[in-house]
């Protein structure tokens, strides 16, 4: 298995942090890493390089990481907050000459082609995000020299896909995860999982929830992502987890 680089663009909820117009102290916090876009990944081997879900500031996040180089979008759901800025992919087909390759369960495919129709008509207008969509099911597939494994999770009563590549397993936007699938994630070495706050959600791990789900796996490393600003700030919430687990931040960069 080649060594992942995973890159975190976004750790912040659907609204981010800052969220507009609040006023809060982790809204209003100088701490850079109090401040979270929309959650994704950009996982890296020296021959293949893919994105986990194109949020809002998907455009953003490439920029800010100078990203020139992009084989794959992968979709986690079919939420705003992970697949808003998916029409900015046409910089990577200017870039490459080619079209995008995309990965979404059938729904995600039904929502692409409702929200970004133009991208899939018959007679496209010059321009318009280039992509190759393959419809994934709950079984591998491969992107370039990496082999990713769904792993169905419940995000309330919505269907998500988290993703096992080698000993990197991410999962966002859950609350349920089934005995079957948690096998799959099992011996993983990195995990990466959603822990929106420290109360209870209908749709999302607490932190308590994670941490516990963590220690059921028996990961090695466990960074938390998809944080509220009800999380509370950063450095205070790091310091009180259990060893080999933490709260990722923008920017965090993982060797696997």
């Amino acid at each position: 298995m080649c060594e992942l680089k995973v890159t975190f663009l976004g750790t912040g909820t659907s609204q981010g942090i800052p969220i507009i117009a609040c006023e809060c102290p982790v809204c209003s916090s100088p701490d850079s890493k109090d401040k979270r876009l929309r959650s994704s990944v950009l996982v890296e081997t020296e021959n293949t390089s893919f994105i986990i879900d194109t949020g809002p500031d998907f455009r953003q996040q490439m920029l800010r990481k100078q990203v020139k180089r992009l084989d794959a979008v992968v979709f986690t759901h079919d939420h705003k907050d992970h697949t808003a800025g998916f029409d900015d992919i046409r910089g990577f087909n200017w870039a490459s000459k080619k079209p995008m390759e995309v990965f979404a369960n059938e729904q995600v495919k039904d929502t692409l082609k409702r929200d970004f129709h133009y991208a899939f008509a018959a007679k496209k207008y010059p321009g318009v995000p280039n992509l190759n969509l393959h419809v994934i099911e709950n079984r591998s597939f491969f992107i370039g020299d990496l082999e990713l494994t769904p792993i169905e999770v419940l995000h309330h009563k919505l269907p998500v896909f988290g993703y096992r590549v080698g000993d990197f397993t991410y999962i966002t936007d859950a609350n349920y995860i089934s005995e079957e699938e948690k096998q799959k994630i099992k011996g993983t070495k990195v995990l990466v999982l959603n822990a929106l706050r420290k109360t209870d959600h209908i749709s999302h791990f607490s932190l308590e929830q994670a941490i516990a789900l963590s220690l059921e796996v028996g990961a090695e490393r466990t960074y938390f992502t998809h944080l509220s600003h009800q999380m509370g700030f950063h450095a205070e919430v790091n310091s009180q987890l259990p060893e080999g687990m933490e709260i990722a931040y923008d920017g965090l960069i993982v060797e696997v």
